[in-house]
């Protein structure tokens, strides 16, 4: 009796150990899942790798490899302990670090600052999200599925929030100046897509021990990535990224052969140095910085350009515009605090006629436009294309407006969004409606305002709609900036190089007239040229020695935050563009592709298993 309790003990015993075994594992197994620290290793250099891709740094060769140890976290097939907490945590600091140019407007951009890293971060976790779901549950190669959706995630970043095409991989790419022909197929989108192909070959390529190495596998997955790994898989992924890289080298060198650049327009473009502020004290007066660009416009007329343009806002003084046809009684009610002497003196519009006939060219001027309607009043961000003999002759009114920098959305249904920006009152402009041509002798222009030219649709409707037949077409974008509100920071030449980009795109030489810089002209190539006069306003009126050029002659960098002028000839371009012909089709299918994966991959978690009866 004895001996059969004790048995019926030892069996009881037994299978609680059993149990609590059993329980111990499942608890245990979620710490089994690989290390934290080769994760964070990978992510954060990554971060660091494309950081220095971009611009302050601009060392663009690292982009080739800038995402290999962010891929390297897809091939296991386990995901490693707190991954997508990291890869949002990488991101954000690159976002942060690389946009940390917002927090210079004002004070309160530092709540932008942080909101847009944060939303921008999302992509790399929905990134590496999908293809992981690709790679391992549907088992497309690494090489295809990468490259896919980075392009995809980047087309959607365009359009979703009003857009923000700033930082795309291929920009990183801007100095090759071959290697970026072939945004005139694919858009900017082609060279992301090149660049993020040969990231996925490399990682696709990297040795299994790697992962041991980093603690990214488990044994017995070390195993099954080995079994997977293939020899010849990585030379086919290494062989085909270069054999591409190879051709649209190629396929540079003979866009570039087909150029035959012929001289067009010569353009003054007016640069002065005002720092923008939202803090009068800050500020400078419209007269002062009406005073400058006049001086400045003076100092280019002995060089007679057909154009001068003068950046965005930088004539201080509204004009105000009217519906024909209004009474005096319906004027004076529109704005409170506009009186009618306003509406009806055309002062603004007298001192533009006067300004180009003094200099003997036209002028394109970004001016602030206040418009009364009967029972509407409306205010645009706007240039006005102005001759010596007719005065102004046609307004273009921006119409890609700076989402909480023009306008705030849902200020009416949710007013606490405006209190989280530094506006207040009725804060806003209108969107304009239409694209605008500026005819000057045989030459059509036409005008992009700020940040429109970052826009890669946006401009390649503006190109299309006028046309490309040679002759008929756009012969040259003129963009007026303001990039005052950045202090002279990295921002400046980022948004140079995303410009430079829709040269290639369309085909179609640009100028910037941009206060404190970076004013340039930019030819079908992407490549900036160097003027035929640099006019240093700043050194002659300190009677210093003057600068002959506006590159530093140490870091070949483009000078800032100067009072200058810069003359040159518009070389236009006679080529045609597919993307202006065809529009984003590769970077749609992209998307496509992408939301497809994302919807399979979403429904298939509320599958049920099927049954094993």
């Amino acid at each position: 009796m004895d001996d059969m309790n004790k048995t019926r003990t030892q069996s009881a015993n037994s299978g609680h150990s059993k149990d609590k075994s059993v329980d111990e594992i499942i608890a245990q197994g979620k710490h089994l899942r690989p290390g934290l620290t080769g994760t964070f290793v990978l992510t954060f250099l990554t971060g660091l790798l494309l950081y220095s891709s971009f611009t302050p740094l601009d060392f663009g060769p690292l982009a080739w490899i800038a995402l290999v140890p962010l891929l390297l976290l897809i091939r296991p097939e386990h995901s490693t302990r707190w991954m997508y907490r990291t890869i949002f945590a990488a991101g954000f600091l690159f976002w942060l670090a690389s946009l940390q140019w917002m927090r210079l407007g004002d004070p309160t951009m530092y709540i932008a600052l942080f909101a847009m890293s944060f939303y921008l971060s999302l992509y790399w976790v929905g990134f590496i999200w999908l293809t992981r779901i690709s790679v391992h549950r549907f088992k497309a190669p690494l090489v295809i599925a990468v490259p896919v959706f980075w392009v995809g995630l980047e087309y959607l970043r365009a359009y979703l929030f009003s857009g923000f095409s700033w930082y795309y991989l291929g920009h990183t790419q801007h100095r090759w100046i071959e290697i970026i022909q072939i945004s005139d197929i694919f858009g900017t989108y082609g060279v992301s897509f090149l660049v993020a192909l040969a990231n996925a070959a490399i990682a696709q390529a990297i040795p299994v021990r790697l992962f041991q190495t980093l603690a990214l596998t488990l044994p017995d997955e070390q195993q099954k990535l080995a079994e997977k790994q293939s020899s010849q898989k990585q030379l086919y992924g290494v062989i085909t990224s270069l054999l591409i890289i190879t051709a649209t080298v190629g396929y540079g060198y003979l866009r570039r052969s087909q150029a035959a650049f012929v001289t067009g327009p010569r353009v003054g473009l007016i640069q002065g140095d005002f720092v923008a502020s939202l803090d009068p004290a800050h500020s400078k007066s419209a007269d002062e910085i009406f005073s400058m660009h006049r001086a400045l416009t003076g100092q280019v007329i002995p060089y007679q350009p057909d154009l001068i343009v003068w950046p965005e806002a930088m004539f201080g003084y509204s004009m105000f515009t009217h519906e024909a046809g209004m009474t005096d009684e319906q004027l004076s009610a529109v704005h409170t605090g506009i009186g009618l002497e306003y509406w009806k003196a055309q002062a603004a519009q007298i001192r533009l006629k006067e300004l180009a006939e003094g200099a003997n060219a036209a002028m394109c001027v970004g001016i602030s436009v206040l418009e009364a309607r009967p029972n509407e009043f409306l205010s645009f961000n706007s240039a006005v294309f102005v001759e010596p003999d007719t005065g102004i002759q046609d307004r273009y009114d921006k119409i890609h407006r700076v989402l909480f920098g023009e306008y705030i959305p849902f200020k009416d249904s949710l007013p606490f969004i405006q209190a989280l920006t530094p506006y207040r009152g009725d804060f806003g402009i209108q969107a304009g409606k239409s694209i605008h041509v500026f005819k000057h002798k045989q030459w059509k222009f036409v005008p992009i305002i700020c940040f429109e030219d970052t826009v890669p649709q946006l401009v390649r409707e503006m190109v299309s709609q006028v046309g490309q037949k040679p002759g008929e077409g756009v012969d040259c974008l003129v963009n007026m900036t303001n990039d005052g509100w950045f202090h002279g920071s990295s921002e400046l030449d980022q948004h140079l190089i995303t410009a430079k980009f829709r040269c290639v795109e369309t085909r179609t030489p640009m100028v910037r007239a941009v206060n404190t810089g970076i004013s340039a002209i930019i030819d079908g190539d992407g490549v900036v040229r160097d003027p035929q006069e640099f006019i240093d306003f700043d050194s002659m009126r300190a009677h210093e020695v003057e600068r002959t050029h506006y590159r530093d002659p140490k870091s070949g960098r483009f000078l800032k935050q100067l009072n200058c002028a810069l003359v040159g000839d518009v070389p236009l371009d006679s080529r045609t563009s597919l993307y202006v012909s065809w529009g984003d089709w590769f970077g749609i299918m992209c998307l496509i592709a992408t939301v497809a994966t994302l919807l399979q991959g979403v429904t298939s978690r509320f599958r049920k298993p099927p049954s094993k009866n």
